[in-house]
């Protein structure tokens, strides 16, 4: 006599969380201000000027874009001011810092304005396998963000998941 399998985690109220479905779409590119600098490490305020109104910004249109400085050069604030300031016409969103720094703040705002009123007085689980680069803190923001509705909430798969948070 065969015995029916019977898939309890498509029966139970589970519900998967994946942040890689909040991945926004676009291009990444990073700008590095240390080719603008003198010797690298020297921001001498005319010739950097000159490098910026001289750099074509139209190819940064749509795109996510990172700005840094790759040497151990002290920038001055207004410098990166300045450069956003051209890429605003042009580019999705500027942050200063590398592109994990990019992908935190993108996911900081997608995540500020989450509606996570569905996931009220249920068990959820925050899928942690991802093929895009999600970054650590939008692990965290998720969690902070869900907990405060949920009945439990935990980390992996449903057939291997870590409990993390359980109301009481």
């Amino acid at each position: 006599m065969e015995e029916e399998i019977i898939n309890r985690v498509a029966q139970s109220k589970l519900v998967t969380f994946d942040l890689e479905d909040y991945y926004p779409k676009g291009e990444r590119k990073v700008v590095d201000i240390k080719d603008w600098l003198y010797e690298g490490i020297i921001l001498r305020e005319k010739e950097f000027r000159d490098h910026v109104d001289a750099h074509d910004w139209a190819m940064y249109q749509d795109a996510y874009v990172a700005l840094h400085c790759s040497t151990d050069a002290i920038v001055p604030g207004w410098a990166f001011m300045l450069v956003s300031s051209k890429l605003a016409p042009y580019a999705q969103k500027v942050v200063v810092g590398g592109l994990e720094d990019l992908e935190s703040s993108l996911y900081q705002t997608i995540l500020e304005n989450l509606d996570v009123s569905d996931f009220t007085d249920k068990p959820v689980i925050i899928k942690g396998c991802s093929h895009k680069p999600v970054p650590a803190n939008a692990y965290i923001t998720a969690m902070t963000k869900i907990q405060q509705v949920a009945k439990s909430v935990m980390y992996g798969e449903a057939c291997s998941s870590v409990p993390l948070y359980r109301r009481k």
